[in-house]
């Protein structure tokens, strides 16, 4: 039974790659996810590793995790470091003054940078880290001396266009907003490749000057061990002589809670790639369970005749599983090795974004081996098991016989189970939306319910395509005759074929469609809310989110025909565990240019004052009068409940006063500008002026309503586009599955198509009847699919109503486009296919078995 076993599979080789293909395909996105993210894992270890110190003295509270949005104005006073020098079994001790805001603008006067990877400000120390190397090294040029000299990391610096001797100009956070130096020297980082971050460095008073206001303290302390001191002994030393708001930690624990963010964001974009994986793996599910459904079919004299010769059915159920698991290791296997190509290819995308991992080989772990194949093998059994089974079946008697059909169960026990699946799924989703329960949990229950759904109309399929195969049969007929006839015959001859080939393309376009109406919905929602709330005529923010400096605000207040203008500051803070952020502006500016709804209490927010959206009031359990503790790295600060106001997009999730971001120890940058033109101004001149004096700031971007709608949703359609290009495997995946639907179904019914051809039927007849065939499969699949992600993203639209996304859009022409798609998926997959039928030779055709 091996050697026959293995004859066959070699005999039909080409049917089985095209199977293995599937598990290829899914098998890659599975070792791709993994080496990737290892790989950035590892480039991350070597740059926490190789930055740390021994020691390193910081303020109390100090969350590497923390919001970027707010940057800690707590200091170390020059006569602390003096103390720290004094340390028992310190051998150095170098104060760092660490810069957050800053960044290069290339030589063209663009940022470089910016939502990728950050850059890194700090004065210059040959100071080396936690495993004894230096940190940095000056590999050309040399250290900076003066006001104005700077030094930057050798990527960044061939990057950004500059040479030694060039000047760097570079735009900040803070006092001094705009920075011009000479580049005197080109470091390179101790601890290997940066991740595409930006390192720039220069002496410790021009630093102090630019982040610190020019006072002589320090933002961090790094102590270098002894020989033969421990990092916690030299802690334990330290702490002895540090005042109150400071802590030493160790070099290990400050690794491990940087490693546990990065491990914890990991994680996340690992998930979101094996999501993908395991869609595609499901949708190639389909195209093994019919390879081998038909290949069984195909063999069923030839498994009848082993049955007479004395084989049992165990024997036989064996050798069909033996084939699935011969086409599972060659897909795994090469699988795994696309992997790799594919995880170059994420280091490539990714560094379009400015996660450079360029300096970092690729990371194969053993456990990316293990699961690639655990999961290629397994899931290549599980859908061979069933046609393995009916295979079994086969009496042996059959071999006598001339024409062989396995025995075909009826689909009422399917449509049985299919019915309930549904209905569960539907009551899962009514769940979702009706019940008032956590937001979380009521996602879980929609997502619950749409897998309930897509698993049961795929049971159904079979029942669900015949009127619409029949309808699709009446256009046929009246367009293409006999040939329409006889496509609709093929496609109506086995039920169950059809569907699971059309299931796969369906679930495929069950999900895009799904994301194209909730991405119009997003839209549409951005739209309605801000021709509804953005009554500024401009919005001077940062392009990436990161807050500016306040001498911008300054300068635009200058400009004549400034009417009413006000500044605001996203201020993060925790409140029983969550994090809100709150807007820190004065707010009767605020008022005097948005109108926003105050459901209780007064308008005004004044010192000591907070006012909260009426989602967040009732989060935390809160009305107007009480007294609610904000939490801030630097401690905590009391605030009174004012008032609350419906959730806006203009402001964040609670308002406070600007004294609050004092009080927080919080740097003051503002995060936006919201300028009106004064009376009889001409805005499109103001915008102008506005434009003018921003510049020199490639961080800042200045917008009316229209541009302001244009970039929220851009953002939305660059996710919309990559989980697109993701989803786009399963649909390659399927279009696979109905070339291989159509070249198994044209060998198995070789003899048909030789009578066809006796009687008449051309060459080019005969391919346009199985094009027929193709389309018609497709169109079903994308129907069914289509149909289902409109209903799902609207049950997900209403999900998330509470949090933003309150209008429903259906992008009518996006869809159509898909059924367009998938018509030309269906066209292409039958070219092959109906090649090799036009090419069968006639005679030897009819008399095939």
């Amino acid at each position: 039974m091996l050697r026959v076993t293995l004859r066959n599979l070699f005999a039909r080789k080409v049917r089985l790659l095209l199977s293995a293909f599937a598990i290829v395909l899914g098998v890659a996105f599975v070792a791709g996810s993994f080496v990737f993210t290892d790989t950035m894992g590892s480039s991350f270890d070597n740059i926490v590793n190789g930055s740390v110190a021994d020691v390193t003295v910081r303020q109390t509270g100090t969350d590497p995790s923390g919001p970027s949005a707010a940057i800690d104005a707590r200091t170390i006073s020059a006569a602390t470091v003096e103390s720290l020098r004094k340390t028992p079994g310190a051998a150095r001790v170098d104060p760092s003054v660490d810069g957050i805001g800053l960044f290069v603008i290339r030589k063209n006067g663009k940022l470089l940078g910016g939502s990728g990877a950050p850059t890194l400000a700090f004065n210059y120390t040959d100071a080396p880290s936690a495993t004894g190397n230096p940190t940095v090294t000056i590999e050309k040029g040399h250290a900076p001396k003066g006001s104005n000299e700077v030094v930057l990391d050798a990527r960044s610096a061939d990057k950004a266009g500059y040479r030694l001797g060039d000047t760097v100009r570079m735009v900040t956070a803070g006092t001094v907003p705009l920075v011009n130096a000479k580049l005197v020297g080109l470091a390179e980082f101790g601890g290997g490749g940066l991740a595409g971050a930006t390192l720039v460095f220069f002496d410790t008073a021009t630093a102090q000057k630019i982040f610190l206001e020019g006072r002589d303290v320090y933002t961090s302390v790094a102590l270098t061990a002894a020989p033969g001191v421990t990092q916690k002994e030299l802690a334990a030393s330290t702490r002895t002589l540090l005042p109150k708001g400071l802590e030493a930690a160790t070099g290990d624990k400050v690794a491990a809670e940087v490693k546990s963010i990065v491990d914890t964001v990991l994680g996340f974009l690992n998930t979101f790639l094996l999501v993908f994986a395991a869609i595609a793996l499901v949708v190639g599910t389909f195209l093994i369970i019919n390879t081998f459904s038909i290949l069984v079919a195909q063999r069923s004299r030839e498994l009848a005749l082993l049955r007479a010769l004395g084989a049992s059915r165990r024997q036989v159920t064996r050798a069909v599983l033996l084939e699935a698991a011969v086409v599972g290791v060659i897909g795994s296997t090469l699988g795994l090795f696309l992997g790799f190509g594919l995880a170059a290819g994420l280091k490539v995308l990714f560094a379009t974004f400015g996660l450079d991992l360029s300096g970092t080989a690729l990371v194969f772990k053993p456990r990316t081996a293990v699961v690639s194949y655990a999961v290629g093998i397994v899931v290549t059994l599980l859908a061979a098991y069933v046609p393995a089974r009916r295979a079994a079946t086969i009496a042996p008697v059959a071999a006598m016989r001339d024409d062989i059909a396995l025995p075909e169960s009826s689909i009422r026990r399917r449509v049985v189970v299919g019915a309930l699946v549904v209905v569960a799924g539907v009551a899962l989703l009514a769940s979702g939306l009706l019940a008032t329960l956590d937001t979380n949990v009521t996602t879980a229950m929609v997502g619950g319910g749409i897998l309930a759904v897509l698993i049961g109309v795929s049971l159904l399929s079979p029942m669900l395509g015949r009127p619409f195969l029949r309808a699709l049969g009446v256009v046929y007929r009246r367009r293409y005759g006999t040939v329409g006839i006889l496509a609709t015959e093929n496609a109506l001859r086995n039920p169950r074929r059809t569907a699971a080939t059309a299931s796969a393309l369906m679930i495929g376009l069950a999900l895009m469609t799904t994301m194209s109406v909730l991405g119009a919905s997003i839209n549409k929602s951005i739209d309605v809310s801000v021709k509804k709330e953005f009554t500024s005529d401009y919005l001077v923010s940062n392009a990436i989110g990161l807050p500016f400096s306040t001498t911008i605000a300054d300068s635009i207040a200058k400009i004549d025909g400034v009417g009413a203008m006000v500044t605001t500051q996203s201020l993060p803070f925790k409140a029983d565990g969550d994090t809100i952020y709150a807007s820190a502006t004065d707010s009767k500016a605020l008022n005097a240019i948005y109108s926003l709804t105050y459901t209780s209490g007064s308008d005004t927010v004044g010192d000591g004052q907070i006012a909260l959206t009426d989602d967040n009031a009732k989060k935390l359990g809160v009305k107007v009068g009480d007294t609610l503790t904000l939490t801030f790295p630097s401690g905590t600060v009391k605030a009174k409940v004012v008032s609350t106001y419906e959730s806006a997009r203009v402001v964040g999730g609670a308002i406070v006063p600007l004294s609050t971001v004092a009080a927080a120890k919080v740097l003051r940058a503002d995060s936006d500008v919201s300028v009106n033109a004064a009376s009889d101004v001409d805005k499109v001149a103001l915008g102008k002026e506005i434009e003018a004096a921003t510049k020199d700031f490639p961080t800042v971007t200045v917008q009316n309503q229209q541009e302001f709608a244009e970039a929220q949703r851009a953002q939305v359609n660059q996710l919309l586009y990559l989980i697109y290009a993701l989803l786009g495997l399963a649909i390659v995946i399927a279009a696979l599955g109905i070339v291989n639907t159509l070249a198994l179904s044209v060998i198995e019914r070789t003899r048909e198509v030789g009578l066809l051809r006796a009687v008449g039927m051309s060459r080019p007849q005969l391919r346009r009847m199985i094009r027929l065939e193709a389309i018609a499969i497709a169109l079903l699949g994308t129907v069914l699919g289509v149909a289902m992600g409109i209903l799902f993203g609207l049950v997900l639209q209403r999900a998330v109503a509470d949090d933003g996304i309150t209008d429903l859009a259906i992008p009518w022409v996006r869809l159509v486009a898909f059924v367009v798609v998938a018509r030309v998926v269906g066209t292409l997959a039958a070219v092959l296919p109906a090649r090799r039928a036009a090419k069968l030779n006639v005679l030897n055709a009819i008399g095939s078995v």
